[in-house]
């Protein structure tokens, strides 16, 4: 019933909601479906082509396998909590407290790279678990699904560093890891992930350099290890957290907090130097909501009413922020509007689409990855579109879906991303047009619009982009939630 129930929301959710600008540029990797990409490995590029087969190329088609992963990742976690010893109760109150965090409540249908790392991490840990106690094959399962997870997102390479320190301090992982059971696990995940291993040494190592090049770090910055804790404070919800604090203390589900160790030791020095988006750590919240809810039970007092209103605090708090986004809004907030991304698409594509011919361009573009995907995606535009700063994110793009940069384009650019002074060192002509607003009110966003032409470089082979253009665009447009 919570699974039927949740997925069916997850499904309208889906389908009302415009993409974001993340779920478009993954849908564009999903027309060329390959072993690996520029941002991430290639499993959500699978997933969103598999749904966008079965329900169409709709905003519904492309999360409809994420919703249905969402739904098999909280029977996971049942099965984990029960695998791991800790009854009945405890799984049913897990599964739910599962979709009671924020995190998927709210994020649970979209298509982004957590959602499968999630599964994944889930299902391989089902599987170590089953494994110690003395089904040995189940290890070429558990080996077999954090393959599946590294195609997923590459922190899942926590998986295994966690998974060895939990033997190492355990009779019976001590023992484990004296059969071939645990070796050939890891020769099957190590065979799975190969074919992305593959492509990177075949494209300069691209997605290696991009994630892994955030490990290295920068000054010290400690406001953003108070950030995480307060976003994941927030995210897993904080009547969940107060039973997670009592989990450590007590030692409650132990193996699996120690399994989570090496990750959340990564995330913590990341945040000394560098901000951790909220989504991040998805693949620990099934074993840390299982931690939760061990300690939870037999809860008296007021920690039985906490217990209670646990879940009914996520559900509700998930369904209106939902209901608000999904909303039209007429723009008389006093406030920004916290859903402004999603707000007033399909209008204005339609606004681009009529600048576009107006102005006799051939192709639009954009500085930034996520509007040039939204671009793309656009069924109201009838051109090609074209990210004009990092050419290399869309090597897999064919020559017909190509601008031809020896026609002018329409370049349409986010508040703060582009300069006509910097335009003009890439383009020879340069003219400025009316902006273009989307939203209404206080969350409206207004967009800079430029018809450019005669370009002064290869920007299909290289982009905008040089050393002397430094206020052309950021890549940290705020739209770039990848990460290792």
């Amino acid at each position: 019933m919570l699974v039927a129930a949740t997925l069916a929301a997850r499904l309208i959710a889906g389908a009302l909601a415009p993409l974001s600008e993340d779920e478009a540029y993954y849908r564009l990797w999903s027309l060329r479906p390959a072993f690996g990409y520029f941002d991430h490995p290639p499993m959500v590029a699978w997933w969103t082509w598999l749904g966008r087969q079965l329900a169409g190329d709709t905003p519904l088609g492309v999360r409809l396998v994420f919703a249905l992963g969402a739904g098999l990742t909280t029977l996971l976690t049942f099965d984990l909590a029960r695998v791991v010893g800790l009854g009945e109760a405890v799984a049913l109150r897990a599964a739910i407290w599962f979709n009671a965090t924020l995190l998927i409540g709210l994020g649970g249908e979209l298509a982004v790279p957590d959602g499968p790392n999630t599964l994944f991490w889930t299902a391989a840990l089902c599987c170590v678990f089953r494994a110690v106690r003395g089904h040995g094959a189940w290890w070429l399962a558990a080996g077999a699904a954090a393959g599946l997870a590294c195609l997923a997102k590459y922190s899942a390479l926590f998986l295994a560093p966690g998974v060895l320190l939990w033997l190492a301090l355990t009779p019976e992982g001590r023992r484990a890891l004296t059969s071939p059971w645990p070796w050939l696990a890891a020769v099957i995940a190590v065979a799975i992930f190969a074919p992305n291993i593959a492509w990177n040494a075949q494209h300069h190592w691209v997605t290696f350099q991009k994630q892994f090049g955030r490990v290295a770090a920068g000054g010290l910055a400690p406001a953003y290890l108070a950030k995480l804790i307060f976003d994941q404070t927030v995210l897993l919800n904080p009547l969940i957290v107060l039973f997670l604090g009592l989990a450590t203390c007590r030692r409650i589900a132990w193996p699996l907090l120690l399994i989570c160790t090496p990750f959340v030791l990564y995330l913590v020095v990341h945040s000394l130097h560098d901000a951790v988006q909220g989504q991040w750590p998805s693949p620990l919240y099934p074993s840390l909501v299982i931690a939760a809810a061990a300690a939870a039970q037999g809860a008296s007092g007021w920690l039985a009413w906490v217990r209670t209103a646990a879940p009914w605090l996520g559900f509700g708090v998930s369904a209106a922020i939902l209901a608000f986004a999904i909303a039209p809004s007429d723009g008389r907030l006093p406030l920004h509007d916290p859903a402004a991304s999603y707000r007033d698409w399909p209008g204005f594509l339609q606004r681009v689409e009529q600048a576009r011919t107006a102005a006799g361009a051939a192709w639009v573009g954009a500085p930034t990855y996520g509007l040039a995907a939204q671009l793309a995606s656009a069924h109201e535009i009838h051109a090609p579109a074209t990210e004009i700063y990092e050419r290399a994110r869309y090597s897999f793009e064919i020559p017909a879906e190509r601008a031809d940069f020896t026609r002018p384009g329409l370049i349409v650019s986010p508040p703060k991303s582009a300069r006509l002074p910097a335009m003009s060192q890439c383009f020879g002509l340069v003219r400025q047009l009316p902006s273009l607003v989307r939203g209404q009110g206080a969350g409206a966003t207004v967009y800079g619009v430029f018809l450019v032409a005669q370009p002064k470089r290869d920007v299909e082979r290289d982009g905008c982009y040089r050393a002397d253009l430094p206020n052309f665009a950021s890549s940290q447009d705020g739209t770039d939630s990848t990460s290792p």
